[in-house]
């Protein structure tokens, strides 16, 4: 009675996972005689096939093995819950948008997949995570394409519909846009370097998220949140992007904390129709603008920020002052000939960046050829004078004496 127990106890437990020595040219076969829970490990080599993952396997490629989709569609589709790719090099995808050519596909079937320390070169987009829920993009290496204009590129990581994805220490480069993300929720992207891009990070519709940590640097843009609710950009830098290092653009309720913004050629931060934001404690630095708020954007509370060393430190057109500062703590102007008898750390003067010349400036761009006339210099000087002759627009009247520091981190790409 006993040994029949046993036997009965035997055959009720779950086989052993296998582990399984794959040759170039035997993947998708190999995978076909798979279960669930093995380990597929490549051999170096040139794998020339697409792969289509449907079972809960690891496929491990010990960054010898390449996959060569061969320009035809997708060069490896996961359909099934718990699969992990990792030390893999995928080349070779098509470059289809209507189809998304990936050089990985999570679809929604892909629960928790996990892509690790993989290198992804020359493919359309290189990760679309694509209905999967909870998955990890993590360590990886992208490259994307040159042979194309930089809109019609694909982007390194496309997260669609993928509640709780987490991208994270990635190293992004060339393609349309570092990490695109469009209906989703929930998603966490941190620790990644974008280089030679159109946007680092780009929002559209992904609400309650955070973007923490990234680096990016000589982007058209740094990180865009457009038509989204509650998503935290903190802590990260933006040095030598084009356009904008922060822009808002129809997003509410965010919070953007402790950013570095450095040389940009246009503007360090872009507010549009962006209501009931948080800016704090974020350093805006040698850009043309340093912030520049339009189209109705209302309610936003700007304290603790450094303004350092931009051509022009605010634009914001306004018949009424707008008070930027919060509980007795304003920001820090580099062009703010301020002064603390006190010195509780906070200027015993306001401080309104600007005047209505600037107003007249930003309308009709050709009176700057009038910068430099008597007749300016007296309007400036009288507005200095008599702040009731101001126009309206931003006013901070707790101006601080010293900037935030906010250092740029040495860049390592960890695989591990």
């Amino acid at each position: 009675m006993m040994l029949l127990r046993a036997l009965l106890i035997l055959l009720a437990l779950p086989a052993a996972a296998a582990e399984w020595d794959v040759a170039p040219g035997a993947l998708s076969e190999t995978l076909a005689r798979a279960e669930a829970g093995d380990t597929l490990l490549l051999r170096p080599g040139t794998y020339r096939e697409t792969v289509a993952v449907d079972r809960a396997v690891t496929i491990e490629g010990g960054g010898k093995a390449v996959i060569d989709g061969g320009g035809k569609g997708t060069v490896i589709t996961v359909t099934a819950p718990d699969v992990t790719l990792s030390g893999l090099t995928v080349i070779g995808s098509g470059a289809s948008h209507e189809t998304l050519d990936s050089g990985i596909k999570l679809t929604k079937g892909a629960t928790g997949a996990v892509v690790r320390g993989n290198v992804l070169k020359g493919n359309l987009h290189g990760v679309d995570v694509h209905g999967a829920r909870d998955a990890l993009v993590a360590g990886n290496l992208i490259e994307g394409r040159q042979d194309r204009h930089m809109n019609a590129r694909g982007n390194g990581v496309y997260v669609w519909n993928a509640p709780g994805a987490v991208v994270e220490r990635n190293d992004i480069r060339w393609g349309r846009d570092g990490i695109f993300v469009n209906t989703s929720k929930r998603n966490i992207f941190r620790d990644n370097r974008f280089r030679e891009l159109r946007f680092a990070v780009h929002y559209m519709y992904a609400n309650f998220s955070e973007v923490t940590g990234n680096l990016s640097i000589g982007n058209d843009l740094g990180y865009a949140v457009m038509f989204s609710r509650r998503v935290m950009v903190a802590d990260n830098i933006s040095i030598g992007d084009r356009e904008h290092g922060v822009m808002l653009n129809y997003a509410n309720d965010g919070i953007v904390t402790g950013n570095l913004v450095r040389g940009v050629k246009d503007r360090c931060a872009f507010l549009y129709n962006a209501n009931k934001n948080t800016f704090s404690g974020n350093r805006f630095e040698g850009c043309e603008i340093g912030i520049h708020f339009t189209a109705g954007s209302e309610g936003n509370t700007i304290t603790g920020n450094a303004f350092i060393g931009n051509r022009t430190q605010v634009k914001y057109v306004s018949t009424r002052w707008v008070e930027w500062s919060d509980e007795g703590r304003g920001n820090y102007w580099s062009d703010f000939a301020a002064y603390d008898v006190n010195g509780d750390g906070i200027a015993d003067t306001p401080y309104r960046p600007n005047d209505s010349m600037d107003h007249v400036l930003w309308t009709q761009p050709s009176a700057k050829l009038l910068l430099g006339s008597p007749a300016v210099q007296l309007v400036r000087w009288s507005q200095s004078a008599f702040p009731a002759l101001l126009p309206g627009g931003v006013v901070d009247s707790h101006a601080l004496m010293r900037p935030v520091e906010i250092p740029v981190p040495e860049w390592e790409m960890n695989h591990d």
